[in-house]
């Protein structure tokens, strides 16, 4: 007899593999990009407080609006070891201190708060800060009635903040 007319076990067949491995390997796939997707640090950090209502995020525009009513904008500058807010317009009251909050675009371990105090040309405070990422800026009086936002982007020394909301 032949050996050729004997049919060979199915795991010897190329096509089997084929057939069944494409597949598998890209169901594992599936499962590890859900686990990237969904595992830990998978979202933006988000501080100001937000309500949901009816699938609908609702957040509080209230500080921007009054930061865009009083024309308020200010200019971050990094000086060596120290941050120092310079105001652009009138209407800051340059006598008490403000609160800085530095935000991690994507990691809230890092997040910062430092208070300004104020100075002759505006408001300074002590802080060495990392330039290797970007940072979301959040300025603001201590009872927070008016806000004011931006980015220093990586690497950069400086930053405009002002109102996100139209007046």
């Amino acid at each position: 007899m032949n050996d050729t007319n004997m049919p060979r076990p199915a795991w010897r067949e190329p096509l089997v593999w084929l057939v069944f491995g494409i597949p598998a390997v890209a169901v594992v796939a599936l499962v590890w990009m859900l686990f990237i997707a969904a595992g830990p640090g998978s979202t933006d950090s988000v501080d100001p407080a937000v309500k949901r209502t009816a699938q609908i995020q609702v957040a509080d525009l209230g500080p921007d609006e009054a930061a865009s009513r009083l024309r308020l904008a200010a200019l971050l500058r990094i000086d060596g070891k120290a941050l120092e807010v310079l105001p652009l317009h009138a209407g800051f009251d340059t006598a008490t201190p403000l609160k800085l909050a530095l935000r991690h675009p994507t990691r809230a371990d890092l997040d910062q708060e430092v208070t300004m105090q104020p100075t002759a040309s505006g408001w300074r405070a002590p802080l060495e800060l990392d330039l290797a990422h970007d940072w979301k800026l959040e300025l603001a009086p201590q009872d927070g009635h008016w806000r004011l936002q931006g980015r220093l982007p990586r690497g950069q020394l400086s930053a405009r903040l002002q109102p996100v909301a139209p007046g």
